[in-house]
């Protein structure tokens, strides 16, 4: 597969393209705001990657890495990477590209989590992502599955 996965700038053109995405929402509006507002310069860090096709953005992800002071997930608390918003362009889905950000997350060689989108399991079942089942995450709404870089996992076990 001939695509490359790149992190996205904030920008208008990119905020016009999360537009396309379904799972576009409260984070992209409070980028376009703080471009309007010149908050951001135009073309600053955001916290998504994406790929294109030609010059259109048909699948992306938001990634953000968690210290492990805040780590409700991994034992020993380890720092680690949450992976939102992985959306693929309808008329793009089953090509690998979903397969191809999820591969340059795990690149990162941290254990990743991330909150399925519905009938999304099988997906992520696939790609080695395992259910953690906690009754607080329930509480919260949350159905975490997660992912540990190879060797981790055992020591998660001790």
């Amino acid at each position: 597969m001939g695509f490359k996965v790149e992190k996205l700038r904030v920008n208008f053109k990119t905020l016009e393209e999360f537009k396309k995405f379904k799972e576009y929402g409260i984070q992209e509006l409070s980028m376009s705001e703080d471009l309007e507002a010149n908050m951001v310069d135009n073309d600053s860090e955001s916290p998504f990657y994406g790929i294109y096709f030609g010059d259109k953005l048909v699948a992306r992800m938001s990634l953000y890495q968690i210290d492990e002071k805040f780590d409700r997930y991994f034992f020993p608390p380890q720092n680690y990477l949450e992976l939102w918003k992985l959306e693929v362009l309808p008329d793009y889905q089953g090509k690998g590209y979903g397969q191809k950000l999820v591969e340059f997350a795990k690149s990162f060689g941290l254990p990743i989590k991330t909150n399925p989108r519905v009938k999304s399991n099988d997906f992520w079942g696939k790609m080695g992502f395992i259910n953690v089942d906690y009754e607080m995450d329930r509480d919260r709404g949350e159905n975490p599955l997660v992912w540990y870089p190879e060797g981790v996992e055992a020591q998660q076990k001790n």
